[in-house]
């Protein structure tokens, strides 16, 4: 028999020890037993396969909600988690979605999920690294023995990382083209509207000088349609009054004779 080091009055066999220990420090953290029930350790699920976990602690999960509130704003803004929707206090993991709900909060949770993804991010690409340094040691050994021979699955899939990463390289000295930051796409659209308004512009003055050139030419013609109506206008006054004259002259002609 052994003492529970959660419990001192409880007293166990060695055989059941760790399935007491875990229901005892579960009942002390305030699970009740149909909670308990309901549990599971998932572990089991991922033992033969390549799916990675993380186990979290009380004292890391209070450090990372510490360092998303020191990096949140003061004041309250929109769209930000600020520093008064975090916790303050350290609280136990939740062994379930009922206790995370209730003991965390919505920013608790949005930190902790970021962690738990970067630690798995860096030991995938640890085990990556790993991984190449084998193939690359595989490939080296067999290179001159099996020069002759067909391309194994491991040197198809060495030269297919091969020709990926130069072509990542390739990206990334050509990120000017492939990836461009917000304030070049800014200037960019700015300089297409400038262009579209210089052109508009460009359009309107030619309307309006096109317009000027026809005015100007109306104005001509009806000019030149004056001119000629105004000279006969004149020609005709100046035969009506030699008319006149002659007249004049004939009808004292008339009356000198007449005296006569």
């Amino acid at each position: 028999m052994e003492q529970c080091p959660y419990d001192p009055h409880h007293r166990v066999p060695v055989r059941t020890m760790e399935k007491h220990k875990a229901s005892c420090k579960l009942k002390k953290m305030g699970y009740s037993a149909e909670e308990q029930a309901e549990m599971y350790d998932p572990s089991v699920s991922y033992e033969n396969t390549s799916v990675r976990s993380f186990t979290m602690d009380k004292t890391t999960q209070h450090q990372v909600i510490l360092q998303a509130r020191s990096a949140a704003p003061m004041m309250r803004m929109e769209g930000v988690f600020w520093q008064g929707q975090y916790s303050g206090e350290p609280v136990d993991v939740p062994q379930n979605h009922k206790r995370a709900v209730c003991d965390l909060t919505v920013a608790d949770r949005l930190a902790l999920y970021n962690h738990v993804v970067g630690v798995i991010n860096e030991q995938k690409e640890a085990s990556s690294s790993n991984d190449d340094l084998y193939v690359d040691l595989v490939s080296k050994l067999q290179k001159d023995e099996e020069q002759n021979e067909p391309k194994t699955k491991l040197e198809l899939m060495a030269e297919m990382r091969d020709y990926k990463r130069r072509r990542q390289s390739y990206r990334a000295k050509n990120v000017h083209i492939t990836k461009k930051s917000y304030t070049e796409v800014i200037r960019e659209v700015i300089n297409v509207h400038s262009e579209e308004l210089a052109r508009q512009w460009k359009e309107e003055e030619d309307e309006e000088e096109s317009m000027r050139v026809e005015q100007s030419s109306h104005g001509r013609q009806v000019d030149e349609r004056r001119s000629p109506s105004s000279e006969s206008h004149h020609s005709h006054s100046k035969r009506h009054r030699s008319r006149e004259r002659s007249h004049e002259r004939e009808s004292k002609k008339k009356k000198s004779r007449r005296d006569r």
